[in-house]
């Protein structure tokens, strides 16, 4: 559950944009704030079960945003060079290689 949780809320911080402030709303109270179903249904005076439909929808339309444009896994990947790239460089390298690194890390 937790890889699950981890993985929305990265899909949630790439693709938010496009979804609609209901959308993001439930998705910012039920992953990031922990609400429950309830909490959300109650906040809103709607069913659990429209709160939840509303989330698995919104889950599945992140799902296929990331399969169509793969921001996540061009994130996850960029991440894993930049680490490997710190371990290749190890300690004994220029401090003008490492800033730049640095920079660029936090262009992320």
């Amino acid at each position: 559950m937790l890889e699950k949780t981890t993985r929305m809320n990265y899909l949630y911080d790439f693709y938010q944009s496009l979804l609609t402030p209901k959308q993001r709303s439930y998705m910012s109270l039920y992953y990031l704030d922990d609400f429950s179903l309830g909490e959300i249904a109650e906040e809103y005076g709607v069913s659990r079960q429209a709160v939840y439909d509303n989330i698995k929808r919104t889950e599945q339309m992140l799902e296929e945003y990331e399969k169509k444009l793969g921001l996540f896994e061009k994130f996850q990947a960029r991440k894993q060079i930049f680490q490997s790239m710190r371990e290749i460089l190890g300690d004994s390298v220029d401090p003008e290689l490492l800033r730049l690194l640095d920079a660029l890390e936090k262009l992320e």
